[in-house]
């Protein structure tokens, strides 16, 4: 915790001292970093709570260990039942239908976590301030490109390191 504090403390005041540059240097360093901090640290948390809840509600009990998924991934080892009868008397069409039933690429509850995790007041707000952060700084004719987009680099490099320090 001390030293996400100092981590913190420390960017700031890197970026307090770009004042002394120009101020509009200092606007869109400050912008651009707490944006793309705020937006890291926002996903981050969400995903967090995400998986804790999940995690929590016995969702993931039924699932295959990772070691099982990477040396095994389409379950060919599998002891599942085999139907040893001739290949003549296979039903191929109910054979592939039973299959594509097993293979589900989207579900109304892939959908439902989905959304639940990018609708997160967490991950919006920070959008949010990212977006006005940008008009407020265009409408100022503040806005400078090539000072702004590096400066988003610096928030997530410092978000990343921080919201790694959370888990």
């Amino acid at each position: 915790m001390k030293r996400s504090i100092r981590l913190i403390v420390a960017s700031e005041l890197i970026i307090l001292l770009t004042y002394f540059i120009s101020l509009e240097f200092y606007l869109n360093l400050q912008v651009a970093f707490l944006s793309s901090f705020f937006v890291i640290l926002g996903s981050s948390y969400a995903y967090k709570k995400m998986i804790i809840k999940d995690g929590a509600s016995d969702m993931f009990e039924g699932k295959r260990e990772l070691l099982e998924v990477i040396e095994d991934p389409h379950e060919l080892y599998e002891e599942n039942d085999i139907n040893d009868a001739p290949f003549e008397e296979l039903d191929l069409k109910a054979i592939v239908k039973e299959e594509k039933k097993k293979i589900k690429t989207f579900s109304l509850a892939s959908m439902k976590k989905g959304a639940k995790g990018s609708t997160s007041a967490f991950r919006l707000l920070p959008y949010l301030f990212l977006v006005l952060g940008f008009i407020a700084l265009a409408n100022n004719e503040m806005l400078n490109l090539a000072i702004y987009l590096p400066s988003l680099l610096v928030g997530i490099v410092v978000g990343y390191l921080l919201s790694k320090e959370m888990t």
